[in-house]
């Protein structure tokens, strides 16, 4: 089989050496004041060697923090930390762009400016947990409560938001953004007919409930060049009670419009992705919709959805896409592209430090050159 996960190709204003792509994981391991700590600088230059890094999910203001010990890029310090983040990475040979996070109604009161509740397009009960400091230092999950409702004037300081987010991401020396529009977060809730029941200019038909997404996609370009900008989606999500009626039709008009956009790429979760695992069973119009997805995108499209080497060379042999990203291979695994250029066996991870801690499940998984030093010296 040719590999073609190893050969170059150009996304935007970047160059990269193959399509495998670092996926944006939360880690929740920001230092106090959501500053990437000096264990992510660690982290993500051990990482280097993947085509893109993909940060985690990054708040673009106190109000889009939705997870305890999440970094952000609204303030001086975080701006400060993610330098450091980006000069390792690019020591190394790599490239990082950060993607830009507003969790919207999936958040709590301890994270929000004078303990309000989460804003979202619609005032409505939420199927979802959040993860919030306890008093031992861990994290607890508890239920989000029912957000208030955005006002115009609210979505257009978001809005602004996003702009001076991906200014600092910049000024912090990232190679570009990916503005986070799955898995049930912000953007998602204003694309979703499940969870957006506006009558005004953002609500209703899927021309206006992609509108903010657009908006934010022009007034982000704008600020940094359409070539820095990405954009996730994901098609038919169910995360966090998402449950688009008529998916064909939001996303045929989403994606034509992103595609007069001229933008880096456009990054997909597979529809068999549920949450954090792969659905048992997929809707049986994903397929369809993800192909349709394929034929009116005519950029760089990076796919996401618990691929492995042999599924995701068939991927791109299909032209089902032209980038695989790996999300928790790439956690257990820092030399990942090595190992796969082999096919050499993958460290497990262990989900047990998914979320917060040490470096314990976050710096020290060992790569094939370390492996094979602690059996020369056995």
């Amino acid at each position: 089989m040719t590999d073609l996960l190893f050969t170059p190709i150009r996304i935007g204003a970047l160059d990269l050496p193959s399509r495998i792509v670092m996926a944006p994981l939360t880690r929740s391991r920001a230092a106090p004041g959501n500053v990437p700590s000096p264990l992510a600088i660690d982290y993500y230059r051990q990482r280097a060697s993947a085509a893109l890094i993909i940060t985690e999910g990054t708040q673009i203001s106190q109000q889009g923090q939705g997870y305890a010990w999440t970094p952000g890029i609204h303030t001086p310090a975080q701006i400060e930390g993610w330098a450091k983040v980006a000069e390792a990475v690019h020591q190394k040979g790599g490239r990082i762009v950060m993607q830009l996070w507003h969790v919207g109604r999936i958040s709590h009161g301890v994270f929000q400016p004078g303990g309000a509740r989460p804003v979202a397009p619609t005032i409505m009960p939420v199927p979802a947990k959040a993860f919030i400091p306890g008093p031992d230092g861990k994290g607890n999950f508890v239920d989000v409560p029912e957000p208030q409702e955005l006002s115009i004037a609210g979505i257009q300081m978001i809005i602004a938001d996003y702009v001076q987010a991906a200014r600092n991401a910049m000024a912090a020396g990232l190679d570009g953004v990916e503005l986070h529009a799955a898995n049930g977060y912000l953007l998602d809730q204003f694309l979703n007919s499940a969870s957006n029941w506006r009558t005004d200019r953002y609500g209703g038909s899927p021309e206006n409930r992609a509108r903010l997404l657009l908006e934010v996609v022009d007034a982000v370009a704008a600020a940094i060049g359409s070539e820095r900008v990405g954009v996730r989606l994901a098609p038919m999500g169910k995360a966090f009670g998402m449950d688009e009626a008529d998916p064909e039709a939001l996303f045929q008009h989403v994606v034509g419009e992103l595609d007069q956009r001229h933008l880096a790429y456009l990054h997909l979760v597979e529809p068999a992705v549920k949450g954090r695992e792969i659905a048992a069973e997929t809707d049986p119009r994903a397929d369809a919709l993800m192909r349709d997805i394929r034929a009116r995108f005519s950029g760089p499209l990076i796919l996401a959805g618990g691929y492995t080497r042999w599924n995701a060379e068939k991927a791109l042999a299909d032209g089902r896409g032209d980038l695989i990203a790996f999300g928790r291979p790439f956690i257990a695994n820092p030399d990942l592209p090595a190992r796969l250029l082999i096919d050499a066996p993958l460290n497990e991870p262990d989900p047990e430090t998914f979320y917060g801690g040490d470096a314990r499940g976050y710096t020290d998984y060992p790569t094939l050159a370390e492996l094979a030093a602690q059996e020369v010296v056995s």
